[in-house]
């Protein structure tokens, strides 16, 4: 087997201990983060324990603190929760759907020529064990659980980790 050569993550435990040799180092490889957190087959005993719903919202709930360079994190999305329209801080968001399906849909940036209303670039289904991406250069997005009768789970890594977003309204851009 070639040194770089990756094993497949068995289990959510694995997932994790690969994230941290990965993110030993300072450059990081979107798609080999990418390929490795889709190669994690989603096994609800294993992650049912970060799993806490909310009935009015969607939940984050912290699985890694990855050693300061990475935050790993669950989020439950209850029938037809969605989060607003945000950036990612200058950070890297890998988004796993462990359950169900999301629809994310991407804006771009407001300026001064879309005068203050959001620019929707495209929209997608994600389905369950398929890894998105999306970082500030790409735009802003949307993510939305659309079905009213499954709840939906996604596993989301953010590198460098962040506290807090910039969101915005879609039909003033503020």
């Amino acid at each position: 087997m070639d040194q770089t050569e990756v094993v497949k993550p068995e289990t959510l435990d694995d997932l994790i201990k690969t994230l941290h040799k990965i993110f030993e180092s300072d450059c990081i490889n979107v798609e080999e983060v990418q390929d490795i957190m889709e190669s994690y087959e989603s096994k609800p005993q294993e992650w049912m324990k970060y799993a806490k719903f909310d009935q009015y919202r969607y939940t984050r709930n912290l699985v890694d603190e990855g050693n300061g360079k990475f935050n790993l994190m669950i989020l439950c999305w209850g029938e037809g929760h969605g989060s607003s329209i945000h950036d990612h801080t200058n950070s890297h968001c890998f988004m796993k759907l462990l359950q169900g399906q999301l629809k994310e849909t991407l804006f771009k940036w407001p300026d001064s020529k879309s005068h203050g209303e959001m620019i929707q670039r495209s929209q997608r289904i994600l389905q369950e064990n398929k890894v998105a991406y999306i970082n500030d250069s790409i735009g802003l997005h949307r993510v939305e659980n659309v079905s009213h009768t499954e709840c939906a789970v996604s596993l989301h890594l953010y590198s460098p980790p962040f506290q807090t977003c910039q969101t915005f309204d879609q039909r003033t851009g503020f």
